[in-house]
């Protein structure tokens, strides 16, 4: 399967803003036109999307939230979509979203992580479309700090494009911004200090391969179903090889640990040349840290596991491009990721 990058973006050009799990309340709505206005200050123009309802779990029933995916998806006019977030119950779009429709349309960047993980993993193991694990649109005003990159940096790149990001060494280790009460916040706080580390030895690691992942607690109970046949992927990759990237939200270290045993019992792993483990704020448990519950289920796999990278729930974000060819560098001296759009 050849990996499709979508177009770059271009001052003009429409994204698309649709809720496909949680939609954002009215106490929140400040914010989300100030994130509006971030992206529109790129010259783009902004589509809002009728699945916006932050009343519920969800923004809308999961038919309606699929319509309107798909529609964004398939109009040539819509060059990205990106959710103001993620939320609980995106899974129920997979069996509804017309998947043909979308494998026949040009690419188009869906941005997101969290929830939204449940479709772009899929969407890229299904059509061989490039998806964008990074920010969403209620963290997008937020400034990358130097090193890291925002989803609409990477938007504009033309395939064939190589970046590299590298850790900034802090990250926001307290607490959360409530955006009801600061709205118009840019600046991350970065309270804490760390780096990445490696969870399976001390030795230096340099490896490649493409990348696919995401959220653990929604891609686990994707393991078994079409939706996440990642080992298909990996044949049509090899033997390039993949670099598996997951995170944890918020379950503890024992839900974590069984999630993925389950996936790596499911193949999610068998490919995999390494694995980045998200930086998290996930409780540990009784007699397991979040490190150790990872260790656990996928020391096994004999591959370099390095963890603290900013791909998670814990900011500030490094994005990262599924399908895309990636070099890992982690050494005493050195700590970056490469990205190729080839």
């Amino acid at each position: 399967m050849v990996i499709h990058y979508p177009q770059p973006l271009r001052p003009g050009d429409r994204v698309g803003v649709t809720s496909p799990s949680s939609g954002v309340g009215e106490k929140l709505r400040q914010r989300l036109a100030v994130a509006v206005g971030t992206v529109e200050s790129r010259g783009y123009q902004v589509v809002m999307g009728e699945c916006m309802d932050g009343s519920r779990h969800v923004s809308a029933p999961a038919a309606e939230r699929a319509v309107e995916l798909t529609a964004m998806l398939t109009d040539p006019t819509v060059k990205a979509i990106v959710p103001p977030w993620g939320g609980e119950t995106a899974i129920d779009l997979l069996p509804l979203l017309d998947w043909d429709r979308i494998r026949a349309a040009e690419p188009t960047w869906l941005v997101g992580f969290s929830d939204m993980s449940t479709i772009l993993t899929p969407l890229t193991l299904l059509t061989g479309t490039a998806t964008l694990h990074g920010n969403n649109l209620m963290d997008t005003p937020y400034r990358a700090p130097e090193g890291l990159l925002s989803w609409l940096d990477i938007v504009t790149m033309p395939t064939g494009s190589e970046f590299v990001q590298t850790p900034p060494g802090r990250y926001r280790a307290n607490g959360f911004v409530d955006y009801q009460d600061f709205p118009e916040v840019s600046e991350f706080t970065l309270d804490g200090v760390g780096a990445w580390r490696r969870l399976d030895d001390n030795g230096d690691v340099e490896v490649q391969g493409r990348l696919i992942g995401g959220c653990i607690e929604t891609l686990c109970n994707l393991m078994g179903t079409p939706f996440g046949d990642v080992s298909t992927f990996a044949r049509d990759h090899a033997p390039e090889g993949l670099i598996v990237y997951v995170e944890a939200s918020g379950d503890d270290a024992y839900t974590i640990c069984r999630n993925l045993h389950g996936m790596r019992l499911a193949g999610f792993f068998d490919a995999a040349n390494a694995v980045l483990v998200g930086r998290t704020s996930a409780p540990d448990a009784a007699t397991l840290s979040q490190h150790e519950a990872v260790l656990d289920a996928l020391g096994p796999l004999g591959v370099p596991i390095i963890a603290d990278v900013e791909c998670g729930h814990v900011p500030p974000y490094l994005p990262l491009v599924n399908g895309a060819l990636a070099r890992v560098v982690r050494t005493s001296t050195r700590q970056e990721l490469v990205q190729t759009l080839a």
